[in-house]
């Protein structure tokens, strides 16, 4: 899940981090050396954006 806390843009990255046990800085630098490298990196980041769940939980009804 995405943390609600700890987002820098949409969580991928902290949620990747949390999942593997890792800091999320590790994760961040690595996300940013890999963009170096030509190819769809940011299509990757989109969907993992759209596929891993938030941990914000919806309102209850009332």
């Amino acid at each position: 899940m995405r943390p609600s806390r700890g987002r820098i843009i949409a969580g991928v990255c902290a949620a990747i981090a949390r999942r593997f046990g890792w800091s999320p800085t590790v994760v961040r630098i690595i996300y940013i050396l890999l963009s170096l490298i030509p190819g769809p990196l940011w299509v990757l980041y989109v969907v993992l954006w759209i596929t891993i769940p938030s941990e914000n939980k919806p309102p209850r009804a009332k």
